[in-house]
C-alpha cells in the first residue's frame, strides 16, 4: 500500500482535531472549524484562482461536500510552468491550521527559560539519518547513520556552539547577537524576532528566497525550505514562548502544509503531525497529543526508491531533553 493512501479525508482530519484533548474551538481566536468553513465558503462562491497541485487525491481543502466541483476543477489543473518551476501547491491545509493554532497557544502558555549571558541552551536527540552509497556491483544502498547528539548552544552566541555525537565533540566559532541567523541562532537572536506571524514570515521567506529561490539552482524552493527552517529552529534551540507561538502561526500560512492523524518519533513516542510533502517525502513535526508539545521530526518516503520501501522515515530526530547549564559539555 502507498504511504499516503492511509492519509483521512479532508473531514476526518478536521474531526480528529476538534476530538484532541485540552482547547476546543471557543478557545481558538478564529473561532475554530466552523470559521474556517464559513470562510472557505465564501471564498467558494467568489470564485478562487487556479492552482496546479502534486496530489491525486482530492482538495484537503474543502470540508462539505458543496465545495466538491471546485475541488475537481482545482485538481485537473495538474502541471509544470514554463519556467520549469515545480507545480504549485495547495494552501494549508485547514485542519493543519487549527493544529498549529493549538499548538501555538500551548507554546505561548508555557513559562519562558531563565537564561543569562554565558550560559548555555542544553538539548539532547535521539535519531537517525539515512544516506546511499554505491555498493561493488554498482547498485544503490541505503545505510542508516546514528544523528543521537548532544548540543549545547551558548546564549548570548560569545561561546559558540558545542556538539557531542558518535563521531566525537566538535565546537562552532562564537557568534554575537549580530552575527546570529534564521539558520545559526542563538537565544538572544530569537528574542529579537518578530512575534507577529506575518512579519516573521517575512523574515523567514527572505533568507530562504536567497538561497533557493529562483535563479539559485536549488531543487527545495522556498516554500519547502521556510518549513524546514522553522522545523529546525524549534528543533534545535529552546525560542522564547511568544517567538515559538509565532513560529507554528507563520507555518499554518506555508503553502501544502497538511495534518497527519498518526506519527511515531525516533524513541517510539506516537503523537499528531503537521507535515509538507516535497519530491515523494513528507517532512513531520510530531506533537504530543495531551500537551501539544514538540517530541520530534522525521521525513517518510511516500513512494519506493533507493531510499527504501514506502513508509520508511530515511531521518528521524527525537527530542528527550532540554534545559539551561552553565557550562557546555
Amino acid at each position: 500500500m502507498n504511504a499516503d493512501e492511509t492519509r483521512p479525508e479532508p473531514f476526518e482530519s478536521v474531526e480528529m482535531t476538534r476530538q484532541l484533548p485540552g482547547l476546543s474551538d471557543a478557545d481558538l481566536p478564529f473561532h475554530g472549524h466552523q470559521r474556517i468553513k464559513e470562510h472557505l465558503m465564501r471564498e467558494t462562491s467568489r470564485g478562487i484562482d487556479t492552482v496546479r497541485v502534486r496530489s491525486r487525491r482530492p482538495m484537503a481543502l474543502f470540508l462539505a461536500a458543496g465545495v466538491a466541483t471546485c475541488a475537481v476543477a482545482l485538481a485537473l489543473a495538474i502541471g509544470v510552468s514554463d519556467s520549469g518551476e515545480p507545480p504549485a501547491v495547495a494552501k494549508p491545509e485547514p485542519a493543519a491550521v487549527q493544529l498549529l493554532d493549538r499548538v501555538a497557544l500551548a507554546a505561548h502558555a508555557a513559562p519562558a527559560p531563565t537564561v543569562r549571558d554565558g550560559q548555555f541552551l542544553y538539548t539532547k536527540t535521539v535519531g537517525h539519518s539515512t544516506s546511499l552509497s554505491e555498493t561493488q556491483d554498482g547498485q544503490m544502498e541505503a545505510d542508516r547513520t546514528d544523528e543521537s547528539a548532544e548540543r549545547w548552544v551558548s546564549v548570548d552566541g560569545s561561546a559558540g556552539t558545542v556538539t557531542r555525537n558518535a563521531k566525537g565533540t566538535t565546537t562552532d566559532p562564537a557568534r554575537g547577537k549580530d552575527k546570529a541567523t534564521i539558520n545559526g541562532p542563538t537565544y538572544r537572536f530569537l528574542e529579537s524576532l518578530p512575534t507577529d506571524p506575518d512579519r516573521l514570515l517575512e523574515v523567514i521567506y527572505a533568507d530562504a528566497k536567497l538561497n533557493h529561490g529562483p535563479g539559485s539552482g536549488s531543487t527545495t524552493g522556498p516554500d519547502q525550505q521556510a518549513f524546514v527552517a522553522i522545523g529546525d529552529l524549534l528543533r534545535t534551540v529552546e525560542a522564547p514562548p511568544g517567538v515559538s507561538a509565532a513560529l507554528y502561526r507563520a507555518a499554518a500560512r506555508i503553502p501544502g502544509v497538511v495534518l497527519v492523524p498518526e506519527a511515531t518519533d525516533a524513541v517510539g513516542r506516537t503523537g499528531v503531525a503537521i507535515a509538507r510533502v516535497h519530491k515523494g517525502e513528507r517532512t513531520e513535526w510530531i506533537f504530543d497529543k495531551e500537551s501539544m508539545r514538540l517530541l520530534g521530526e522525521r521525513t517518510v518516503l511516500l513512494k519506493d526508491s533507493a531510499w527504501g520501501k514506502a513508509g520508511t522515515p530515511v531521518t528521524s530526530v527525537a527530542i528527550v531533553a532540554r534545559g539551561v547549564v552553565d557550562e557546555a559539555g
